[in-house]
């Protein structure tokens, strides 16, 4: 399990195997949203145990701490756009899990703690795209009534058109509200996650790349890319996007988004989350400013990477639907760009599985991390206690 890359030439001493990488139990490879979250259940369900994190980058180097901190679980053109490839009740399903994996996020760490906004979700449709409203609106009580149980309102998807005056768009002729949807902080969310994992006692290690797994009897060997060997008797794969570099034949597959942070806007006329076309595309205010995402449906295969960074044609989309669309006829500047890597495949369940006697993996949050991330990571944590 891994690949061949070239390993430095640094080895560990003496005192750093002993006080550091000796007597591990489990091994949990990165340190995001469902690395922390199986380290922490692990830990709460066997405190004795030693529990060790490794995380490639100086933070959570995936998506965990790169996207747009939206706490959604389902636009309904993406619903939809879904139930044309699955059957209506995996989507349905799916959908509701998510939901229950941000109630239990939200339940861990305290909504004041993530910042957590209930201002819900807003789909926006243009003239153009009047067809994929109409099947939007035919199909809204049909997921209503599937998803009251689960969010405890027989509305969750309502039509707002009476809000297009208060948010000032160009171009917007509809809008679709999820109720049921809210924000939060990415980043309050993720340190809390870290400082709950260290004071149960889970020693977390920065810079430290796994290259292969060597499965045996005994327990697993890990080598790192700085040419370490260690060992575990358990391993959980928690890398989402970047899985398929030491598990090449998991359906799971790296998808970038890019983003940008305006700099701030006096007076903006909206507080929530937004989607346009089928979620490929999301913003919203934060902090005075505009957080804006998404387009990697452009270039899909261009955008199947593990490579950071930003390319013109989804920076000239972006820029346009900012100038166009969210702030039409108003000066606007960029402050920074940056991306995150996704993890994805043709199914948009994850997968949670043993690979074997003493490796787990929980990957494929399919861009929903925020949502179904705590869940996904307490069932991998849960089937190595």
């Amino acid at each position: 399990m891994g690949n061949n890359s070239a390993l430095p030439s640094y080895s560990l001493s003496y005192w750093e195997k002993e006080s550091f990488f000796s007597n591990i139990e489990t091994l949990i490879i990165g340190s995001g949203i469902v690395g922390l979250s199986a380290a922490i259940h692990l830990k709460e369900r066997r405190p004795d145990r030693r529990v060790v994190v490794l995380e490639r980058g100086p933070l959570p180097i995936g998506a965990s701490t790169r996207n747009a901190g939206f706490a959604c679980f389902g636009s309904l053109s993406e619903l939809l756009d879904d139930a044309s490839e699955r059957p209506l009740d995996e989507v349905i399903t799916l959908a509701a899990e998510r939901y229950r994996g941000l109630r239990r996020l939200r339940e861990r760490l305290g909504d004041a703690t993530i910042d957590y906004r209930p201002y819900g979700g807003y789909e926006l449709f243009r003239a153009s795209e009047n067809e994929r409203f109409q099947s939007c609106r035919d199909m809204m009580d049909t997921y209503n009534r599937a998803l009251s149980s689960v969010t405890g309102r027989d509305d969750t998807y309502r039509l707002a058109g009476e809000k297009l005056a208060d948010f000032g768009f160009a171009g917007v002729q509809q809008l679709i509200h999820n109720q049921a949807e809210g924000q939060i902080h990415t980043g309050k969310m993720m340190a809390t996650l870290l400082s709950r994992a260290r004071i149960l006692g889970v020693d977390i290690y920065n810079g430290v790349g796994v290259d292969r797994l060597e499965d045996s009897a005994q327990g697993v060997e890990v080598r790192t890319e700085l040419g370490w060997i260690l060992r575990a008797e358990n391993v959980l794969v928690a890398t989402n996007g970047f899985a398929a570099r030491l598990l090449p034949d998991l359906a799971v597959a790296p998808a970038r988004n890019q983003v940008l942070i305006t700099k701030p806007v006096p007076g903006l006329p909206f507080a929530a989350c937004f989607h346009y076309d089928r979620g490929y595309y999301y913003f919203r205010n934060i902090d005075g400013r505009i957080l804006l995402g998404g387009g990697r449906n452009i270039d899909p295969t261009g955008e199947t990477t593990t490579e950071f960074g930003t390319t013109p044609p989804i920076r000239r989309a972006l820029l346009e639907l900012l100038h166009s669309l969210i702030l039409p006829d108003r000066p606007v500047e960029v402050d920074s760009w940056w991306s995150g890597i996704m993890g994805v495949g043709t199914q948009k369940q994850p997968i949670v599985q043993r690979l074997s006697d003493h490796v787990v993996v929980a990957v494929r949050m399919g861009g929903m991390g925020v949502a179904i991330g705590s869940l996904v990571g307490e069932r991998g944590g849960e089937m190595l206690v």
